[in-house]
C-alpha cells in the first residue's frame, strides 16, 4: 500500500460525504429522514397496534377485546380498519366467555371524534358474526349494558351489515333460549334492517320464528322504536306481529298489530301463562301494546269455533299472580263453543276428537276434571254478553256472564240467559281454594213460553204460557259430573194457567178413540190449569215430592226419582181423565232409561192386566171387552190438581 502523502490532513481524508454534511447539514438530515420512512413503509405492520387498540376497546367498555388475525388500515380522514377473528368478551357474571365474535371486521372511524375521545363509527361490516345477548338471573341486568361504570359506551355505531350471522337471546328466569340467523337486506337509505330465521325454547314452549326486524343496532337503545314484522309458530299455536317495540329484549313497552290463531286457546296457558278454557278453533287480530307490567289487547275481532268474538282484553303482571280482564262481546254465539267452560269437548265438526265421539254417545254430563293449577294460577274480571245464541236443540236467545276468580275462588254471577223468552238468572261460586272444588249453584227462571221449550215437539208449537222454576244446589267434585252426582238441595218447576193441544193429552193417557177423534176432525186447544214439578235433591238423587200436569182434560200426577250421579230416570206419570171414553188404554206411563237415551213407554205390566181383563170380558161376551177400556172420568176438574196434586 503506498504511503500517504505527508501534506494530506484527515478531512481531506474523508473525501466528499464529510464534505457535503458538513456543508449541507439539513439537506443530510432530510436525507436519513426518508431513508428511514422508506425503510418503515417497508416493514410497516398494522399488527403492532393489536395491542394498544385491544387495550383501548377493554379500557372503554371494560370487556376483553382480542384481535386473532391480521389487522389493516387504509388511511384517510375516515380511515377504515378490518380485523379478523374478532372476540369481545361477555360481562363478569356470564357463563359464556364470549358476547361476540366474527371471522372479520371492517368498519370505518371518525378522527375527529377519536380525538374528542370518542370512538364514532359510520359504517361497521360483520361476516358471520355470532352474538350472544342474555339476562343475569339474579339481577335481571342483560349483558349489553357496558362501560366504565356500568354506564354508556363511548362507541358509537351509525351503519351495520351483518353477513352470515347468528344472534342468540338466553333468559334462564323465563326459560327462554332463542337461536335466529341473521343477514342484512339493502334498503334505500337508513340502517339495513335484517332477515331472521330460527327458533328456540319460549317459556320452555319450542316455537319456530321468521320475519324482518330493524338493525340490530336499535337493541342497544331502550328509548328509540324498533320495528319488526315476525312471524312466530309453537305448535299449533300461530302469531304474526308487526310494529313498535321498545326496549325489545325487555319488552317492556311495545305497540303492536298482533294476529293470533290456533286450535285451542287453552295452549297459551305454558306459553303466556294465561289460563283459558278449552276451545274449539280460533283466530283472532287486534292492537296489542305493553306498558311495564301491564299487557293490552284492545280492538280485536275473529272467531272462535263458529261464533265471533270482539272485545278488550288485558293482564296485569305485576301482582303476586296474573290478573286478567276483558270485555268481550259476541253477535252470534254457537252454544258449542262454550263447552270448555264445563270440561266437556268443543264441537269441532269433521275433526271430532275420539273423546268428543265417545262422550256423544255415552253420558251427558261433562266430567273432565277442572285443572287446579289453573283455577289457582291467576285471577280474572271477565265479562261475556252474546246478543244472539245459536243452540238448534236449546230454546236459548242472548245471555250476560260475569266471571270472577280470585285465588282459587270462582264466582259467576250473573250467570244469565234468554230462554224461550223468559230469562233465566243464575249465580255460581266454585271454591278451588281446596281439593275437591266445592260448588254452589242458585239460578231462578221466568217468563219462558211454553211453546218454545220444546221446539222439536210438533204438538207443543201452538201451546201457550209461562214457566218457570228455582235451582238451589250445592255438591263437591272436580267435574260438572261429580258436582251434579254428589249434590244436595233442590229443583222447582212450573207453570201458571195455559193452553195446550188436547191431542197431546190424549196421547198422554193412551186414549184410543180421543186419538182417533182429534185426528180425524183435527187437534184443538184446551185449557191448561197449571203444571209443577218439586225435586228433593240428596246425594246426586232427585226425589219427585209433588209432580203434576193439570188440563180440563186430563192431569198427569207423578213419581219418581232421576239419578244425577249415575245419569238414570226412574218416573211414572199417571194420567187421570175428566171425561168419558168408550177406548182408553189408560195407563201409567214410564220414564225410564238414561240422560242420553231416554224412553217413555206405557207400564207394560198396568197395560196387560187391562189387556186380560179386556180378554176374560170378551170370551164370555164379545161386547163386554170394551168394559176394560171404558173411562169414566175419575180426574177432578178442580183448580190446579186439587187432591192429586196434594
Amino acid at each position: 500500500m503506498p504511503d500517504m502523502p505527508r501534506h494530506a490532513s484527515p478531512a481531506s481524508a474523508a473525501g466528499p460525504p464529510r464534505r457535503f454534511v458538513r456543508r449541507h447539514p439539513w439537506l443530510a438530515a432530510l436525507a436519513l429522514l426518508l431513508v428511514a420512512v422508506a425503510v418503515l413503509i417497508a416493514l410497516w405492520d398494522w399488527n403492532w397496534f393489536r395491542g394498544p387498540v385491544e387495550r383501548a376497546v377493554h379500557a372503554s367498555t371494560g370487556r376483553s377485546f382480542d384481535i386473532g388475525g391480521d389487522l389493516d388500515v387504509d388511511l384517510g380522514w375516515t380511515p377504515r380498519i378490518s380485523a379478523e377473528r374478532v372476540r369481545f368478551g361477555n360481562a363478569a357474571w356470564a357463563r359464556e366467555p364470549t358476547m361476540a365474535a366474527a371471522e372479520r371486521v371492517d368498519l370505518r372511524l371518525e378522527l375527529g371524534a377519536l380525538l374528542r375521545g370518542r370512538a364514532v363509527v359510520p359504517e361497521l361490516r360483520l361476516r358471520r358474526p355470532t352474538v350472544l345477548l342474555e339476562i343475569d338471573p339474579a339481577s335481571g341486568a342483560g349483558n349489553w349494558a357496558f362501560g366504565e361504570r356500568g354506564g354508556e359506551s363511548r362507541v358509537r355505531l351509525r351503519s351495520l351489515w351483518v353477513d352470515q350471522g347468528r344472534l342468540r337471546f338466553v333468559d334462564p328466569r323465563r326459560r327462554t333460549d332463542i337461536r335466529v340467523g341473521l343477514a342484512s337486506e339493502r334498503v334505500r337509505g337508513g340502517p339495513a334492517p335484517v332477515r331472521i330465521a330460527g327458533g328456540g325454547l319460549w317459556r320452555g314452549s319450542a316455537f319456530r320464528l321468521s320475519g324482518v326486524a330493524a338493525s340490530p343496532l336499535g337493541l342497544r337503545d331502550a328509548d328509540a322504536p324498533y320495528r319488526i314484522d315476525l312471524r312466530a309458530r309453537a305448535g299449533r299455536t300461530r302469531a304474526h306481529a308487526r310494529g313498535t317495540l321498545f326496549d325489545p329484549l325487555r319488552l317492556r313497552h311495545f305497540d303492536l298489530q298482533f294476529a293470533l290463531s290456533g286450535q285451542d286457546l287453552a295452549e297459551l296457558y305454558p306459553l303466556v301463562g294465561l289460563a283459558l278454557p278449552p276451545t274449539p278453533r280460533y283466530a283472532l287480530d287486534g292492537r296489542l301494546r305493553r306498558e311495564n307490567t301491564l299487557w293490552r289487547y284492545s280492538g280485536f275481532r275473529g272467531r272462535v269455533g263458529d261464533s265471533d268474538l270482539s272485545g278488550e282484553a288485558g293482564i296485569e303482571t305485576g301482582g303476586a299472580r296474573p290478573y286478567f280482564r276483558a270485555d268481550l262481546h259476541s253477535r252470534l254465539l254457537d252454544f258449542d263453543d262454550l263447552a270448555g267452560l264445563v270440561g266437556a269437548p268443543p264441537d269441532v265438526g269433521d275433526d271430532a276428537s275420539a273423546a268428543a265421539r265417545e262422550r256423544r254417545d255415552g253420558r251427558v254430563l261433562p266430567d273432565t276434571p277442572y285443572e287446579l293449577e289453573k283455577l289457582r294460577a291467576m285471577d280474572a274480571d271477565v265479562r261475556l254478553r252474546a246478543a244472539r245464541i245459536q243452540a238448534p236443540k236449546l230454546p236459548l236467545d242472548d245471555m250476560d256472564a260475569h266471571l270472577l276468580l280470585e285465588n282459587g275462588l270462582l264466582r259467576l254471577d250473573p250467570l244469565d240467559f234468554g230462554v224461550a223468552g223468559g230469562r233465566l238468572r243464575s249465580t255460581v261460586r266454585m271454591d278451588a281454594r281446596g281439593a275437591p272444588i266445592r260448588t254452589a249453584v242458585q239460578a231462578e227462571a221466568r217468563g219462558m213460553d211454553l211453546s218454545r221449550l220444546l221446539p222439536q215437539v210438533q204438538l207443543m208449537r201452538n201451546a201457550v204460557g209461562k214457566a218457570g222454576g228455582r235451582v238451589d244446589l250445592r255438591g263437591t267434585g272436580n267435574s260438572i259430573a261429580a258436582m251434579l252426582g254428589s249434590s244436595d238441595g233442590e229443583v222447582a218447576l212450573g207453570m201458571g194457567p195455559g193452553r195446550i193441544s188436547n191431542l197431546l193429552m190424549e196421547m198422554a193417557g193412551i186414549d184410543l178413540a180421543e186419538i182417533l177423534k182429534f185426528k180425524l176432525a183435527g187437534d184443538r186447544m184446551i185449557p191448561v190449569r197449571c203444571a209443577f214439578a218439586d225435586f228433593a235433591v240428596a246425594d246426586g238423587a232427585m226425589t219427585a215430592r209433588s209432580l203434576a200436569f193439570d188440563s180440563t182434560d186430563t192431569i198427569l200426577i207423578g213419581a219418581g226419582t232421576i239419578g244425577l250421579r249415575d245419569e238414570t230416570l226412574d218416573l211414572t206419570i199417571r194420567p187421570r181423565p175428566k171425561d168419558r171414553s168408550l177406548l182408553a188404554l189408560r195407563t201409567p206411563l214410564r220414564v225410564d232409561g238414561t240422560f242420553a237415551k231416554p224412553r217413555v213407554r206405557p207400564d207394560l205390566g198396568a197395560l196387560g192386566l187391562r189387556g186380560a181383563v179386556a180378554l176374560g170380558l170378551g170370551s164370555i161376551a164379545p161386547p163386554a171387552a170394551l168394559l176394560a177400556t171404558l173411562e169414566l172420568g175419575p180426574g177432578q176438574d178442580a183448580a190446579c190438581g186439587g187432591r192429586y196434586a196434594r
